[in-house]
């Protein structure tokens, strides 16, 4: 003890020798980090992390993604077994340590034995209540182990965690005060899917989207600096998001300003989803991927840090540079290059690390938050996904996302409809397409599921491109396989292609490439919230000199789209498709093939669906649905009602717009969309025509209301914005003044008072 009391001693010593010199952020990162290494406490986790799970893998293949013979008392510890499943039965698991933490200063005394089982029952608990109400099981049964040592070994809220996206936030809603509202969690007026500012004052930054922890943990530690606080900063970031370039901007920064904090690299080699799908087990996208991959399995790179120590230790005297120096040859001469990126942005490595083996893991984050004035800080954990659950172990994608489901079995309650999805009504569109024309190709940005490219690369493998979590590149990458001719498509959700918003411009737009935006979720998604709903595509796009913006109302209009967009090769096009599954139209009827392939429509041009005289109801995307119903309500009003699916955006149809304005009392557009959007685009062109001037023709605009809307079902999110068929009809019914008919549309019992 009296030896280690002397190392530190003479690190501070060193640290101080260091700011007399100048400050931190003056000093090369080759000097702040021969500094770090001089630290006893940061050898020492680099000791720790030389465990088991190391040695053992030292020989492994690097894409294997399970753990060794050597670690298996590990995860056997906090392994739920179908025995105890079963047991479960009604009652849900007995949870006898877990009812006795409402939040983590409860789990401050606990010993190493007690945060084991408390582990174990965290991961019972997740397992049951997402059993019953569906949400994101497998990234949180991952980290359940490292979300009990943080809260263990910090004190929260004081000290802030940010997780990257927040999908792997149970276990931690369930230690920080919410386990009895789990079960409301993604539904109306429940806990939130992510983690949210509003909801809980552990959730320091409000999340959704990925690769903003480490930046949003930057800020908050400057922050703290130039508060004179002397809080910690823990940032957790999975290998997906950390390949996404805000993270490198950010880690980029963290390492120049030198603010304490702590990054952590949760690695389950799960970068995009699913990992496995079509038969095969796919590599982990990227070459971050595989240097990861080589720092796990560098038994050199190990012993050779186990020699610099043993050096260490042996060394008279405050000798920061040489101990330095031993310990950048381990790291780095030995090794090559690769397993010294963190570093060489100016970030302290320690890893890997067993990331279900709690000994380690406290005895890690026990030293690194003990020890003062290091800088930001790197630890490379790894785990599995879906870990302690047999189904989402062996799941293809984990269980990332799922439904309710049967705990015993893992077999997800999924309801039985009579047509596909949007998303693969889109997929299976595009391979016919790319059957007759094999310039196309498909790019996603880590979502082959979601986006339904998964299907694509089954038939097309080498025409299939993941490019990660990384949307800007995705953009400028397609614009350039287009200036190649080839006929690239984009597929990505509305949310996240506003992450690539600057290259959609400047790359793609200004040179006027024929890059296609196939852009899935758009509108109100559901579960998912305010983070995941493709409110602003529209808005966002149709502003673009050059775009062409479309939507289809229905499965069949989506596969003429599709066929529409790769016919446009003179300029880039989008188009839009909601979540969920087709209306169940007559595909073949509507010009569809059986193979999916639709015929391409004619260029801002709309067609009117239903013919009125009273009002006109012009409808984009799905909400010619909504036209549609609000018709028939209103015919029993004798009100005649003209539905226009608008199909463009831009090119506006301003011919049939022209019409209907002339021929009409009133106008109203139906969207799911903000402000800004298609009616947007309508009341400039009937402004600028002077059709408005006399007066005669009232207009009205619905579309999303100015505020985000939470989680909910799709029916209550519709509802709370407005746009249902009743609502259409009440809208058309308070403009044409008849106020008591626009109250029975929305509540039909005041009929029969």
């Amino acid at each position: 003890m009296v030896v280690v009391q002397q190392q530190q001693q003479r690190f501070v010593a060193s640290k101080g020798a260091a700011s007399s010199a100048g400050c931190r952020r003056c000093q090369p990162v080759a000097a702040r980090r021969s500094r770090r290494s001089a630290s006893p406490a940061l050898q020492r986790c680099r000791a720790v992390s030389q465990g088991p799970l190391n040695s053992s893998n030292a020989n492994s293949n690097p894409g294997d993604d399970s753990f060794s013979e050597g670690d298996a008392s590990t995860w056997r510890e906090s392994f739920v077994s179908l025995d105890e499943i079963q047991s479960w039965r009604e009652n849900g698991p007995a949870t006898p340590l877990l009812d006795t933490v409402n939040f983590p200063v409860h789990i401050k005394n606990f010993n190493l034995a007690q945060l084991k089982t408390l582990s174990k029952e965290v991961r019972s608990e997740v397992i049951n209540s997402v059993s019953n109400s569906g949400g994101h099981l497998g990234s949180s049964l991952g980290v359940v182990e490292l979300t009990v040592a943080l809260h263990h070994v910090f004190n929260t809220p004081e000290d802030k965690i940010i997780f990257d996206v927040g999908h792997q936030a149970y276990p931690h809603k369930i230690l920080t005060g919410r386990r009895r509202e789990m079960s409301g969690i993604r539904k109306s007026g429940g806990l939130s899917g992510f983690t949210n500012r509003a909801e809980s004052e552990y959730d320091p930054f409000g999340a959704g989207h990925s690769s903003t922890s480490i930046s949003a943990g930057l800020g908050m530690a400057v922050g703290r600096d130039i508060k004179g606080r002397k809080n910690n900063v823990i940032s957790v970031i999975g290998d997906g998001a950390i390949t996404g370039g805000m993270a490198y901007e950010a880690m980029n920064n963290a390492g120049y300003l030198d603010s304490n904090m702590i990054i952590i690299l949760n690695d389950n080699k799960q970068v995009s989803l699913p990992t496995q799908y079509n038969g095969k087990s796919q590599d982990p996208v990227g070459g971050l991927s595989n240097t990861l991959a080589r720092i796990q399995a560098n038994k050199p790179l190990r012993e050779l840090r186990e020699i610099a120590k043993d050096l260490t230790r042996g060394l008279p005297g405050p000798l920061p540079e040489v101990t330095a120096k031993i310990d950048e040859y381990a790291r780095g001469m030995i090794s090559g290059s690769g397993s010294t990126l963190f570093e060489e942005l100016g970030l302290y490595y320690i890893g890997p690390v067993d990331g279900h083996n709690l000994d380690e893991l406290t005895a890690i984050l026990k030293e690194v938050k003990n020890t003062e004035s290091i800088g930001p800080v790197l630890i490379h954990v790894m785990t599995e996904k879906g870990s302690g659950y047999l189904p989402a172990m062996t799941a293809s994608d984990k269980m990332h996302g799922v439904s309710s489901y049967d705990v015993a079995t893992g077999k997800q309650n999924k309801p039985q409809t009579k047509t596909m999805s949007y998303t693969n009504y889109f997929a299976d569109s595009l391979i016919a397409e790319a059957e007759k024309d094999s310039r196309i190709v498909g790019i996603h940005a880590a979502m082959g599921g979601g986006t339904g490219l998964n299907r694509f690369e089954k038939r097309f493998e080498d025409r299939t491109f993941d490019v990660g979590i990384a949307e800007q590149h995705a953009v400028t990458f397609a614009a350039g396989l287009a200036t190649e001719g080839l006929i690239p498509m984009c597929a990505i959700y509305s949310t996240f292609l506003q992450r690539g918003y600057d290259q959609i411009i400047h790359d793609v737009a200004l040179q006027n490439l024929p890059v296609r935006f196939a852009m899935d979720r758009a509108g109100l998604v559901g579960a998912d919230g305010a983070t995941h709903c493709g409110a602003f595509d529209v808005a966002y796009l149709a502003c673009i000199p050059n775009m062409v913006v479309m939507a289809p109302s229905n499965e069949a209009e989506l596969c003429h789209m599709v066929a529409t967009s790769i016919a446009i090769d003179d300029r880039p096009s989008a188009f839009r498709f909601p979540r969920g599954n087709g209306i169940g139209v007559d595909m073949q009827a509507l010009g569809v093939a059986s193979n999916y392939k639709g015929q391409p429509v004619e260029v801002g041009k709309g067609v009117v669906r239903r013919e009125g005289t009273d009002v006109a109801l012009v409808g984009y995307g799905q909400s010619v649905n909504a036209c549609l119903a609000a018709a028939e309500m209103l015919s029993e009003h004798a009100i005649s009602v003209t539905v226009v699916d608008a199909r463009f955006c831009k090119p506006l149809d301003t011919q049939l717009i022209r019409r209907l304005a002339k021929s009409h009392g009133a106008l109203i557009t139906v969207e799911e969309g903000s402000v800004g959007g298609f009616g947007s685009h309508v009341l400039q062109f009937l402004s600028l025509e002077g059709l408005l001037d006399d007066g005669k023709l009232k207009v009205r605009p619905m579309c999303l209301p100015d505020r985000f809307i939470e989680h909910a079902s799709p029916a209550e999110q519709l509802e709370e914005a407005g746009l249902t068929a009743s609502q259409v009809a009440s809208t058309v019914l308070t403009v044409l003044g008849r106020p008591r008919d626009s109250l029975e549309v929305l509540q039909p019992n005041l009929k029969s008072r």
